[in-house]
Order: C-alpha cells, then sequence, then structure tokens
C-alpha cells in the first residue's frame, strides 16, 4: 500500500509551496473584479433607467409641440396664401422617436398636395408658414431669413410682409431680399 501510495504521490509532481499565497492573490482579484462587475451592472441600469425617462419625456413633448405648431401653422398657412389650408402628419405616430413629419398643402383652388408637387413660390410661402408657427410656439428675439421672397410674386410678398410686421413685436426680424 505504502508503495502504491508514493507512486500516486510521484505522479502528482512536486507540490508548489507558493500555492497558497498565489490563491490568496487571484482570490483578491477575483472580488475586486466581481465588485467591479455589480457597479458596472448597476450603472448600466441606472444609465438604462435614465434612457427610458428622457424618451418618455422626449416623446410627450414632441407630441405636445407638434400639436401645437400645426394647428397654429394651419392658422398661418390661410393668411399667407389668403385662403386654402394644410397640414402637418408624422409618418408613423406610433414611434415618436423615430417618426418623421409630412407636409401637406392646398392652396387656394388647387387639390391638397404634398410639398413636393407646389410650386417654387408655394413652397416658399408654405415653408414660411411653419417657420412662423414654429415662432409663434417658441419665439426667438431674433430672426434672419435670406432671400425667402425671391420665388414670391408681388401679393405673395405684400402678405408675407405683414405678417413679419405682425410678428415683429415679439421678434426682431432681418430680412435679406435680392
Amino acid at each position: 500500500r505504502a508503495v502504491e501510495l508514493k507512486r500516486i504521490i510521484s505522479r502528482m509532481g512536486e507540490v508548489n509551496l507558493t500555492a497558497i499565497t498565489e490563491f490568496e492573490e487571484v482570490s483578491q482579484r477575483f472580488e475586486y473584479l466581481t465588485g467591479q462587475r455589480a457597479d458596472l451592472e448597476q450603472a448600466i441600469d441606472q444609465l438604462s433607467e435614465a434612457i427610458e425617462k428622457i424618451n418618455q419625456t422626449t416623446k410627450e413633448r414632441f407630441k405636445e409641440t407638434f400639436e401645437r405648431v400645426n394647428e397654429t401653422f394651419q392658422q398661418i398657412f390661410p393668411r399667407l396664401f389668403s385662403g386654402g389650408c394644410a397640414e402637418l402628419t408624422m409618418t408613423d405616430p406610433n414611434d415618436l422617436l423615430g417618426t418623421g413629419v409630412e407636409i401637406f398643402a392646398q392652396p387656394p383652388g388647387k387639390k391638397i398636395v404634398s410639398l413636393e408637387l407646389l410650386s417654387g413660390g408655394e413652397k416658399a410661402l408654405t415653408a414660411v408658414s411653419l417657420i412662423f408657427a414654429i415662432f409663434l410656439n417658441k419665439p426667438s428675439p431674433f430672426c434672419l431669413l435670406d432671400e425667402v421672397d425671391a420665388p414670391l410674386d408681388e401679393a405673395n410678398v405684400g402678405r408675407f410682409c405683414d405678417l413679419v410686421k405682425q410678428l415683429s413685436d415679439r421678434t426682431q426680424f432681418l430680412i435679406i431680399t435680392h
């Protein structure tokens, strides 16, 4: 039996006398890394909660602002066109963070169409209607407009100037013309 045990011990190889010290070092490193991992997982959870909260707030604010701007846009458009109607729609109302916005406009005497199908002057007036709708909901003290009147005819320039005069009590406009 003693011979057999000596053979088994010799097959095990030499005894590592520093194994206990190495084990303690590895154990300490393991505990440190385990603590770091727990901290990282907690940070990830906190970031996920913050992102969710930000996304929810962003969705609510976007929806509120979109509805207000759309309502104002529907009021401004007929003033600049002397009639007609316009509307903003979301491309994907179920995904407020990824949705696009489409503009549908119906100048007086025309069918309701997408913005791409309007003439240059109609596009310019529609864009100005949208800009002013945004300004009325979130006024700015200063606005710079560069050649927005270029594609407009005389009647449209007159209506545009009238609206700028009305808005100039809240905002200072600098308009560059050709």
